[in-house]
Formats: C-alpha cells, structure tokens, sequence
C-alpha cells in the first residue's frame, strides 16, 4: 500500500529519548530527510541496515547512542513512505531494533506499536515474489521476526488480535510453490509462537487458519492449506479447545453467525480430521448428537462426513470411538433414502481400507440388500463387487452370498448388476487365478449360479447370461485352443443344472438360427399371401427371442424389409448362419452387417442395438470345426493321462465323461463341424472304452453327425458297423438304443443292418437268465418302431410267445431283499433283473405299438387291458405275493406310462377307455413317492410338447391330494407352464382355433369334473370331507385357471360345468349314484367359481363343447335344476375352519390313501367321525396354505419304508366276525363280504399294505365259491369311517386289492390309525377292542 509523502515530525513521548535528541547515524550516514530523493534515502538506509545487523544486545553504548535514530525510523515518513524499497529497508530496521533492543522495546506507545507491526506485516506481502531482487531482505524480514518473535510484544496491546490476524493472513496469502522449506518453517514459527504462548485462540483467528482447509480455498492455494494443516499439528494441544468451542456453537447451538465459515463445518471436520484426529476430541459427540436429528438433509450430510472419516485409510475412528461407530450404522437404517445410499456407498470404501470392519457392516449390508428401493439395492450389489474386484479376501462368502440372491432381484437393473458383477469376479479369479487357487475355489460357484439364471422366465435375464458366457465364462476372443480348454473344464466342473441350462443356451441359440434360416429361405420364394403370412409368423418368433419383444417387432420388421431390399445384407446373413461358418468368419459377418446398418448421424440407434442382439445370438462365436477338432484333442490327452485335468481340479475320469457330453450336446446343434477323419478316429477310441456312459456319449455323436461317413469315409463306416452291432447285442441298454438309432439314421442299407440284429436276437430270448434280457428287449423294441414294415410282424409272435406269457405272466424268483428292507422303492442297482426285463418288456409292447400306428389287429386293445391289469393288481400281474413291494411300484410306473406314451398316438387315445386313463390318472396318487414324482415329470414332458390330450392335464388336480409340499409346487408349476404354452400356441397359430377343445386350457375342466367323479375316494356324495377333497382338487386346477380372466374364461367354466348337469355320465349313463356324484362335483365346482370370481355370472362368449366320451348329448325335455350340496355343505366348503393336524411329526408321516394326506380315526365313543387334516382353500393361497404338520419334505422321502404293524394291548380271540356289514346300495354283491373282516391283525404283519392278507386267505373257506371278480380299481377307498364302504368291484375279495394308500393315518389319544384304506372292518375291531392302538408309519 502507498501513502502520501508526510513531513517528517520530530520524535516526541517514545520514551528513552528527548524530542530534543539529536539523532546519531552511523558513520558514513548523512541526515535523512524529506528533502533528499528516495535514492538518495534508499542508499543511506541501507547502510542503517547494515549497522543494526551488525548489532547484538550486548552493545549498549551503541543501543543508547542510536535509540533516537530507532525512533526516528518509526515516524511517519518512514511508516508511510510510498517508496516501496524505503519501506522494506525500515521493516529490516525496525525488525533489528525489536532483536536489539528485547525484550523491552524502545516503542512505549500503544498505538505506535499497533502502528509498527502493521507496517513491518503489510512488508511481509513481498515474500510473495520469490524472483524479486529484494527477496532476500523480505525473507531476512521474516527470519528475523520469527527468530526473536517480535509479534509476541503485541500481547500487551488491547487490540492485538487485529494485528495477528492480519498477520496469519498476509502469510497464507503469500505462500506459494516457490517458496523453500525455510520459509515455511520461519512462517510457522511466527504463527505458533503467537498461538502457543496466547490466552486463546479468538474465533477470527481461527477462522484465518481454516479458511485455508475449505475446498475452495485448498484447490486455489495447496501451500496455504499445507502451511494450514502443518501449523494445527503444531499447535494441537492449544487450539482444541478453540475449534471443540467454534463447532459446538454451530453444531450444538446453532449460531451459524459465530463465523462466516459456519457453511462449511462438515468439510472442515473432514480435513481437520485427516490433519490430526485429537483436533476433534471434543467434536465427535457432537456429530453424534447431528446424526439424530430430525432434518432428513442435516443427518445426509454428517453421513457423507462420517463415510469419509471412518472409510479414509489410516482413520481408526470405528475402533477409538465405538458409540460414534455404532450411531453411524444405525444410518444404514434410516428413513431417509438418500442417508440409506449414502451409507450403503460408505461401506465400498471401509470394506477396501478396514477389512476388520466387514464384520460390523456385514448385517446391515443385509439388511439394505432387500431395500425396498431399487437404487439401494444395487449400490449393495456394487459396494461389494467393488471390493471383491479390489481384493476377494475383503468380502467374505456372506457378502457375496446377498449378491448371489439378488441375481433373482425383481429388478432387472439389479439383476443386471448383480449377474455382470459375478461374472466379473469369476473371470479375475477363476479364468485368470489372478489371487491363486484358494480365492479360485471361493468364487468357484459362480459359474453354476449364473447358467443357473437361464432357467428365469425373463428374456433379459436369458440374452445376458449368453453374453456373461461369451465374454466371461469363456471369452469369444481368445484363441481357438485356449478357448475350448476353457469350455472343457468349464463343462466338466458344472453342476448337472448348469449343464442343462448350458445345453438350453445351445438350444435356444440353434433354434433361432434356424428360423433366421427359414425367414431367409422364405425371402428366396416367390411373394404370395400365403408367403407373407408366413414370413410374419416368421418374424413375430424372432421377435420373441429379442428384450422387450413388443418393440422388436417393430425393428425386426424394420430389418426384414431391409433383407429383402439389399442381397449382399442377405448373403452375409446367410453365411453367418450357414453349418460351416467359422469363428472369424462370424465375427466378420457380424462387423459388415453392422456396419452397412450404421447411421453416422445417429449415434444412438436402437434398431441397430436390436439387431446386434440378434446376429449375437446366432453367431456361431465359440464353435467351429477348429474348435471341435481342439475339443477332441483335449479328450485324447485326458484319455492319454497327458491333460492338466488334476490341475485344472477334476479327475480324468470326469474330464472324458463330461468331454463326450459336451461334444454329444454340440453334435445336435453343429453337426457338420464334426464331419472329419480324426475326430471320428477319436470317437472310435472312446467306443472301445470301458466306461458306459462314454461309449454311449460317442455313439449319439455317431448318430447326429454321421449322415456323410457311408459316402465320404468308408474306413470309418466298416471299422463303426461291428462295434453298434456288438453295442446293439451286448452293450448297455441304452448303449443298445443308441446303436439301433446310429445305424438306421447313417446308413443306406438300414434293414439288413438291422435284421443281422433282430434275427439272432429275437431266437436267443430266455426268460430263465432275465440279466441277459433288457439289452435284447431294448434293441428288439427300437427295432421294431424303426422299421415296422418290416419287423412287425414277426414281432407279434415274439410278443404273443414270450413277452406276454413267458415274461410278464410269471414270477421266477422268490421274494427279493426289496421285500425284507420294506421299502417301496429301492435304487436302480437293487432292482432284480427279472423286473427290469419286465419293465423293458412293457416299453416294447409300446414301442411296437408306436411303430405300427394302427390297431387292425386289436393287439393295442389287448396290451391296454393287459396294462390295467397290472394297475389293478399293483403290480403284481400274477398275484403269486413271489414279488417285492419296491419292484411292484416299478411296474406300476411302467405301466402308468405305457398307456400314457400310447396316448401320445392318436389312433390309441381312441381306444383307450375312461376306466383305462383313470387307472393311468391314479398313478400320479401311487403311494410310492417315486412313483409319483417321475409319472408326474413324464406327464408334464409330454404335455408341454402338446404330445398328450388334454384330459391328461387334468391328471394334475389330483395332486392337490399329494401330502408332499414340494410335489403339489412342483404339479403347480407343471399347470402354469401347460396353461401359458397352450394359451401362447393359439395365439401364434391362427388355425388352432378350429382345435380349441384339444388345446383350450379352460377345455380341461369337463375332464376334470369327470375324473373327480370317479375318484375311488369319493364314494359318499354328502360327506363332507370327501367334499372338502374334491373342492381342494378342484381349485387347484382352478386356481390357475382363473389367474386371468381371459375372453370372458371364468364364465365359461361356468357354464361348461352347468351343461354337464344337463347330461349324463357316458361311462356308466343308467347308474343314479354315478350321475349324482357327477352332479355333486359339477355343484362343487360351480361353488368355487362362483365363490372366486365375480364375473362368472356374464354371459359366456360361446356355448362349449363337451366330450362325447364322457358325457351323452344333452336331452331335450331333460332339466337339472337340483341343488346337489346342501347349503350348510357349501358353507363349510367354503369358510369351515381348519381340520386339526395329527400329532406325529412330519417327516416319517403315515399317508392314509395312495398319495393323500394323513386320516385319524376316532375308535372313543364316536367310531364313525372323520377328521380330514387337508386344509380349507384360502382365497389369497388357495392349495399353497396348509397346515406345517401336512407338509412332508422332499428330502425326507428318498425311501419308501415300510415300518411293521405294532400292536398295542391287543386281546386275541375277541374280535367276533361282523355280520350285517352296511353297504351303499350300489356297492353291495353278493358274497363280496368277508366273513372274519372284524378279526384282528397278528402283530407279526409284514407291513400295512399286508394286513389283510390272511383274512384273504381265509375268505374262500367262509364265503363259499367267490363270484367272478370285477375289474379292480387302482386305488381303494377310504374306510367306513371315513364317510365311504368298499366298492363291489374292490369287494370281491377279502382285501379287495386295489392300488394302496401311501400309509397309516396319524395316531392320536386313544385312536386307532386306517392302516389299510381298504379296511371297513376296522372299525368294529375298534369297537370290540377299545384299547387296541395300531401305528404304522410308512415313509413314502
């Protein structure tokens, strides 16, 4: 700052001296005055200078001699001069005078000495130039000031903060990157001695310090704020208590006006923090305070302080300060949703510099892992992904575990995140082991999960899990080798639901490929209606396979048009997907497509976003004929023992097996890449294997690939015939299926190949050595469905001679381990021969139907009654008891799915009877929970296929009776799959329409009601809990049905099952009670729907047609207006409260009935009550929600154990034999009733299903000659007490053997279990013997 010139005042009242004094300058020094020029002045101080340099304190002759010159230096002509150079030489000098002179200083004056430090603090802005010629006197200013800390004199000033403030100032306003570290040091110097030896730091010199930390300010000047930062270290211990003050005032008071840095409180906390933590001893409580308050914006922002206090590197805040730490993670609770994401981005950062601290965050991670917001969500997903990538040690298997479950987020931003995240860390740590071996294994099942996710219904989630595998599974750009040795092990460490969901992936990939194929083969012809009609239904698929299919078909139509418009798009189009289209063929074909559908000025396009998912999807980018030839290659050094199998950790073993796996699923989808002499020659080698399930492997590729060997290498052809006639003859039976298959689709003379097979087979049966039967019976039945011009006849003698009276009509051996275990299934290695040639002998029987495809010679007819037989007779065609119960529920299976395959064929479904497929529909209720379960997975494999009519779908209400939790989702399931590809397939096929009785899902209800009907179990139409079983089959069914109300669909169930009161029931047209329990069920059924839907009561949109061959036409004058429930009934059906659960546990839980829930008998004063403990149907739940004790798990049903009969304080000889038994009046025959039915069981009963069996025996004696039996049913009926009596055609015998119920009812006080369904008489051996108890306890 300039000043005018002043007239220099003679010194007066600045003590020492006179204003007389006469003023000594040193020699050589002449007067200066305001009459020299400002050289002449700058010349005689300097020499001034030099001579107060040379002082020291110890002078005092010459302290006393110049104190009037030190005087006259502190005039106003000097403090004001305007010359600059005069000014600094007089700072020097002043500053010398206060070193000389101290520690008192020859200045009295208060306000001259205000004056003084001003002036030398306004000269100290000149260290700012560092280049300047008198940079050396600025910086000996500054030496010297700090050395003999001058500025401390001002304490005794009043307004010395004014000083010091301007002081702090001017030096952060100067420093700079010029300055060297001895500047710095003196300036730091300067500002502590003042802070340190201070009353206190004023809140405006604190401010002129943190200033200096404020972003702003830090950005502008780094010196400043390091000067800043270094100075607070210094002075810690002092200004503490300042800062604790200047943040309780705004924080705690709120006094923002304390301080014109109040804004900018949290980003000073921050810094002072990084400076040094014990600067904010007394201000963390503080924070804790904010944390709390009810200011959504004021709690964000001390989130987003904390976050970087506790995240920063070196901070050990969470562990010094743990009620801090513990307040901060309640944040992650908040009701605020930016403080949640706040804290959920936090964690990102502790989880990389605090791995100790996972723990703390590990639960609340959890927790925001199910946010209810999206955004959070997915910032979890990414907090931990970003550690995970940084280093996997830093998240432990729980972290990823909650990335892993939102794969399956309802998001598909989350589900996004999670599934690329994954996908990342897999190829980090598992392709490239870049954190070796262990943390390989850790992240080991991401593979697995991520193939899992094809199984989602989503597109999305589908089109990603392909690119993850191109692009992280197994990178497209790598080269050939490297590729497919990552594909090989890759497939060998899958899980068996990855492979499958992999093989899908090659599926759906192939599947689109060729209808890429077809649109342009459609593009080829010449244009029609007919054409376009075509081509749309072409292009609607396509779209189908593309995210968001509603504007994909738009951009595919879009590209169609572009096809037919440019030939050259086309033939690249064809060449991509053409057989023999390599990798980096693909690749090109891929970048010319794209390239000529560019738009340089739209840089967003999104048609050319769908078509690149398009030409992704169908690129053949991994597989070529290189890369199967390297895929071979790979299995020949596994076969060799050469491989890095162990290494890459699976056993040889594994890597062979799953290697022809692999290529056996690339032979369906890129056949032609196998076409050469070495891959052949290898496949050959792995024929010759010890290893079945590798011959068989190899065979298969034989058979999808092999179309050209006949033609092209007839080496192979003559070295390959002996090995699949050798295969055929004497491999494994599916070896032998293989082999049959090989050879009639490779070879031109395919009946003789085949008749060198048949000949000698068909003349070496014998069914004295079953083990040497299944392989025979196997290639006999492929045979003869390949070829049935030529080997059906002949067959029909094998058929007749041996495989229905020497096979299937006798029993061989004796009673198998099957039978002493008492298990209702035994694995495959357990089944004794003799059953598995039966079971191959009924899969022939099918076969050579299936071949034929006509029934001229009623050979259908008889094996369908022969079938049913067996159903009837429990698999026990011969009734001989020489056959154990785990084999009988092989051959019930067996034929359960022999009449269901034969329905497949239409010319078969004809003749099937409704007695037949209701025998078959009882299968899915077998006891047995294998049995159930694999009838079921073949009943929805062929119904999906839309192989099977759609009566059979209503096979599927009956597990609404299943006692398994999992089998009814899994039957749910099946349902909703069915319903949406048959609704989907009408839509997408405009002719369907002239079909709807056999695809409309809604058509499936008659049916439905029918078989209901005709339930074994349903024998009372007015008992309740036989109603309550029907209602709960019902709405199972209905449930999934009424979801949507599609074209009106609930009121036309309606009236679907209104007409069908109007007829009668076709199977037996003249029987009252048949036609009443039709009538009851229709009643029910109607009660459902009219309970479940209010719009069942419009008009239905078209009257439906029912099936002739299960109800007449309806007669004319004939009208059913009858209510067949009774109110009361309806009311319970619909609102009755929950029937009470046994009291065993549910694991071992006895089953009542083939495949139903648990019953308990009363046998107190009550013998005849019954109590059902299937749940009442919940409107929001409907069969999902029953009791926990009626839920039996999937797990604990492996085996089906049958436990002994105990009986409890039974008293022999009392039971007397029931006479006057009370029969429903259309059961009763005569002579059907057993006379001893009342006689007690021995204890030593083998099992529930034979607790009968000597009252059997015994029936004969007492009832005279029995009458000829009916044809039995397959599953008998509850007991008396249950509300129903034996049929007549389950009466004729003692035990009237129908198929059994799974197991005993659940035991309870004083009750006797229903050990066999089919024992009325048990309820009088309750009466007779009250405190007889029974417990049988099978587990299915």
């Amino acid at each position: 700052m300039d000043f005018p010139p002043v007239q220099p005042k003679p010194p007066s009242g600045l003590g020492l001296g006179s204003s007389d004094a006469k003023i000594a300058y040193p020699p050589g020094v002449k007067e200066i005055t305001d009459k020299i020029t400002n050289d002449e002045v700058v010349k005689r101080l300097k020499m001034v200078v030099k001579t107060f340099m040379d002082m020291d304190q110890d002078s005092e002759d010459e302290k006393q001699q110049y104190l009037p010159l030190a005087l006259h230096l502190a005039s106003e002509f000097f403090l004001r001069n305007p010359n600059k150079d005069v000014r600094l030489l007089v700072a020097c000098c002043l500053a010398d005078i206060f070193r000389i002179y101290a520690p008192e200083a020859p200045y009295t004056s208060h306000d001259k000495l205000k004056d003084i430090f001003l002036f030398i603090t306004r000269q100290l802005k000149g260290l700012e130039d560092t280049k300047s010629p008198q940079f050396n006197r600025y910086f000996y200013l500054l030496e010297n000031l700090a050395w003999v800390k001058s500025y401390n004199i001002c304490f005794e000033l009043e307004d010395c903060n004014e000083i010091f403030i301007q002081l702090f100032r001017t030096l952060f306003s100067v420093i700079n990157n010029s300055h060297n570290k001895k500047v710095q040091m003196h300036m730091l110097d300067l500002m502590s001695s003042i802070i340190m030896e201070g009353d206190g730091v004023t809140q405006e010199l604190l401010d002129s310090i943190l200033i200096n930390l404020i972003p702003a300010h830090k950005n502008l000047n780094k010196q400043a704020f390091d000067l800043a930062k270094v100075l607070l270290k210094r002075t810690v211990q002092i200004i503490e208590a300042s800062i604790a003050n200047f943040f309780n005032q705004v924080l705690v008071l709120g006094r923002s006006s304390v301080s014109d840095l109040s804004e900018h409180v949290f980003d000073l906390i921050q810094e002072l923090f990084a400076i040094d933590p014990h600067l904010l001893l007394s201000v963390m409580p503080q924070l804790e305070f904010k944390l709390k308050s009810n200011d959504g914006e004021e709690r964000l922002a001390v989130v987003r302080l904390l976050a970087k206090l506790f995240g920063s590197k070196d901070s050990d805040l969470a562990t010094q300060n743990r009620p801090l730490w513990q307040c901060f993670l309640g944040r992650f609770n908040d009701i605020h949703v930016p403080v949640r994401l706040e804290s959920v981005k936090f964690a990102s950062h502790c989880l990389m510099n605090h791995p100790d601290l996972a723990k703390d965050l590990t639960e609340y991670l959890k927790v925001r892992s199910h946010d209810p917001e999206e955004a959070i969500r997915h910032d979890v997903i990414v907090t931990i992904i970003t550690a995970g990538k940084r280093d996997l040690s830093l998240v432990n298997d729980q972290l990823l575990g909650f990335v892993r479950e939102r794969t399956l987020d309802k998001r598909w931003r989350v589900r996004k995140e999670a599934m690329m995240g994954l996908a990342q860390l897999y190829k980090k740590y598992c392709l490239h082991a870049e954190a070796g071996r262990e943390a390989a294994e850790k992240v080991s099942w991401i593979k697995d999960k991520l193939l899992h996710i094809y199984y989602q219904n989503s597109i999305d989630d589908k089109l990603l899990v392909e690119k993850i595998f191109a692009q992280y599974l197994v990178p497209h750009n790598l080269e050939t080798e490297e590729r497919m040795k990552c594909l090989y092990y890759l497939y060998a460490s899958l899980d068996p639901n990855a492979v499958k969901a992999l093989n899908e992936m090659w599926k759906c990939q192939n599947l689109l490929r060729s209808h890429v194929r077809e649109l342009l083969d459609l593009h080829k012809q010449p244009a029609s209606e007919a054409n376009s009609s075509a081509m749309f239904g072409k292009l609607m698929t396509i779209a189908k396979n593309l995210p968001d299919p509603g504007k994909a078909q738009d951009f595919v139509k879009k590209f169609n048009q572009v096809l037919g418009d440019d030939e050259k798009l086309r033939s690249q189009l064809e060449l991509l997907i053409s057989p023999t289209c390599s990798c980096k063929q693909a690749d090109v074909c891929v970048r010319e497509i794209a390239r000529k559908l560019a738009n340089p000025k739209q840089p967003t396009n999104p048609f050319l976003e769908m078509v690149k998912f398009l030409l992704e999807r169908i690129a053949p980018v991994h597989i070529d004929s290189e890369a199967i030839s390297a895929l071979v290659k790979l299995m020949n050094k596994s076969i060799e023992g050469t491989a890095d199998d162990e290494e890459e950790g699976v056993s040889p073993d594994t890597a062979i097996r799953a290697g022809l796996e692999l290529l056996k699923v690339l032979s369906f989808t890129h056949p032609t890449s196998f076409h050469s002499a070495e891959t052949y020659e290898s496949l050959l080698q792995c024929l010759r294997m010890e290893d079945d399930k590798v011959a068989e492997a190899a065979i298969q590729i034989f058979r999808n690939t092999g179309h050209k060997i006949e033609t092209d290498l007839p080496q192979i052809r003559s070295t390959l015939i002996p090995i699949l006639h050798q295969k055929a003859k004497r491999g494994t039976p599916h070896q032998a299926k293989q082999a049959v298959h090989c050879i009639h689709a490779i070879f031109t003379n395919k009946e003789v190949q085949l008749a060198q097979i048949f000949e000698p087979l068909s003349r070496s049966l014998n069914a004295d050595v079953p083990e040497q039967l299944i392989t025979p019976l196997v290639s006999l039945g492929h045979i003869s469905m390949l070829a049935p011009d030529q080997f059906a006849s002949p067959m029909k003698s094998v058929v007749a001679n041996f495989i229905v009276k020497d096979l299937l009509m006798n029993d061989r051996y004796l009673q198998s381990t099957g039978e002493k275990n008492g298990k209702l299934w035994s694995p495959d290695e357990e089944v004794s021969p003799e059953v598995l040639a039966k079971v191959q002998a009924i899969k022939l029987l099918v076969r050579w139907l299936l071949g034929m495809k006509n029934n001229q010679s009623k050979s259908a007819n008889s094996t369908l009654r022969l079938l049913s037989a067996m159903l009837v007779s429990e698999g026990d065609l011969t009734e001989q008891k020489r056959i154990s119960k785990s084999d009988m529920s092989r051959l019930r299976l067996a034929a359960g799915s022999a009449i269901m395959k034969l329905a497949q064929e239409p010319c078969y479904h004809e003749i099937i009877t409704p007695e037949q497929f209701q025998l078959c529909a009882l299968v899915i209720n077998d006891e047995c929970y294998q049995v159930r379960q694999i009838f079921a997975q073949k009943l929805h494999k062929a119904l999906v296929k839309l192989l099977l009519p759609l009566e059979y779908m209503a096979i599927f209400a009956l597990c609404a009776k299943d006692p398994v939790k999992e089998r009814r989702a899994h039957a749910r399931q099946c349902l909703l799959k069915n319903i949406s590809i048959r609704r989907e397939y009408i839509k997408q096929n405009p002719m369907a329409t002239e079909k709807l009785l056999s695809l409309l899902p809604e058509y499936v209800v008659p049916y439905m009601i029918h078989l209901l009907a005709h339930d074994p179990d349903f024998t009372k139409p007015q008992d309740v809990d036989q109603l309550r079983d029907i209602k709960e089959c019902l709405w199972f069914m209905l449930e999934v049905l009424m979801t949507k109300n599609e074209n009106n669909s609930h009121a036309f169930m309606k009236k679907m099952a209104e007409n069908i009161k109007l007829t009668r029931d076709a199977q037996s047209p003249d029987e009252p009670k048949t036609n009443e329990k039709l009538y009851t069920v229709c009643d029910v059924a109607l009660c459902v729907i009219n309970s479940k839907s209010a719009l069942c009561n419009a008009d239905s949109p078209k009257d439906p047609v029912l099936p002739t061959k299960f109800f007449t036409q309806p007669e004319k004058d004939f009208c059913n207006d009858r209510s067949y429930i009774s109110e009361e009934t309806r009311v319970l059906l619909l609102t009755g409260k929950p029937k009470p659960a046994g009291v065993l546990g549910a694991v071992n839980k006895p089953l009542s009935a083939t495949g139903r829930k648990p019953y308990v008998r009363s046998t107190g004063t009550e013998p005849g009550s019954n109590v059902n403990v299937n749940s009442e149907l919940n409107p929001s739940t409907g069969n999902r929600s029953r009791e926990p004790n009626s839920e039996t798990s999937e797990t604990g049903v492996s085996e089906n154990e049958e436990n002994p009969v105990r009986i409890i304080s039974v008293i022999p000889g009392k039971a007397e034999p029931v006479k006057n038994k009370e029969i429903n009046s259309d059961q009763a025959a005569p002579g059907n009733l057993s006379a001893d039915r009342g006689k007690k069981r021995p204890a030593t009963a083998s099992g529930a299903e034979n607790i009968q069996q000597k009252a059997e025996e015994k029936k004969a004696d007492e009832t005279g000659p029995p009458v000829p039996p009916k044809a039995r049913r397959g599953r008998r009926p509850k007991s008396e007490s249950q509300g129903s009596a034996t049929k007549s055609d389950e009466a004729n015998k003692a035990a009237g053997r129908g198929r059994k119920r799974a197991a005993g009812g659940q035991e309870s006080p004083g009750g006797l279990e229903a050990g066999s369904a089919k024992a009325p008489k048990l309820q009088d051996l309750a009466k007779k013997a009250a405190p007889a108890e029974r417990q049988i306890d099978l587990q299915r």
